[in-house]
C-alpha cells in the first residue's frame, strides 16, 4: 500500500489489491488508451483528466466506469481492467475509487458530454502534468503515475 497526500493535501491511501477498502466502491476512475494513444476528457470545471465518475444504483462498478467511458469522451471500451483502489481522507468526507484500464476500440461523437468537454486525445501524457495548469487536481498526485507503472505491469497495451 502506497500512502501520500493529494493536491489538496488529503491523505490518499492507494492498493493494487483486490477491493482492498470496500467491494462496493462508490466512485470509479478509467485510464484509457484509443489506438496506441491516451483518451482523456475535459471536464468543465477542473480540466483535462481521464474519465470517471459516480457508481449508479443497480450498477456495478464496472459498470459505471464503461458508462462514464462512453458519456465523457464517446469511447466504446473493447476491454477493461481492474487496476486498483483508492481511499481518500477527504475534508468533507471519505472516498473509495476503483481504478480500471481500459482499451477503447472507437470513439462516436455525442450530442453531449455531461458535465465534460468531450474527448481528448493524446500520444503522450506530459511529463509535468503536476505543474501544468489545463490537466485537472487528480492528475497531479501519486495516483496516476503508480497506477500507470501498475498497468505496465499488468498489460501489454500497445
Amino acid at each position: 500500500m502506497k500512502i501520500f497526500n493529494d493536491y489538496y493535501n488529503n491523505e490518499v491511501k492507494l492498493s493494487f489489491e483486490d477491493h482492498p477498502f470496500t467491494q462496493h466502491p462508490k466512485h470509479v476512475w478509467v485510464i484509457c488508451r484509443f489506438q496506441n494513444q491516451w483518451l482523456l476528457t475535459k471536464h468543465k470545471d477542473r480540466g483535462i483528466e481521464f474519465p470517471g465518475g459516480k457508481v449508479e444504483l443497480g450498477e456495478s462498478a464496472e459498470e459505471a466506469a464503461i458508462r462514464e467511458v462512453d458519456e465523457e469522451t464517446g469511447g466504446v471500451v473493447n476491454h477493461i481492467t481492474y487496476v486498483g483502489q483508492y481511499y481518500v481522507s477527504g475534508k468533507s468526507g471519505n472516498v473509495v475509487k476503483n481504478i480500471y484500464f481500459a482499451n477503447v476500440k472507437e470513439v462516436i461523437k455525442q450530442s453531449t458530454y455531461y458535465e465534460t468537454d468531450g474527448p481528448i486525445i493524446l500520444a503522450e501524457l506530459p511529463d509535468k502534468i503536476k505543474t501544468t495548469p489545463e490537466f485537472s487536481f487528480m492528475m497531479k498526485d501519486g495516483v496516476l503515475p503508480n497506477s500507470l507503472t501498475k498497468i505496465y505491469q499488468l498489460t501489454e497495451f500497445n
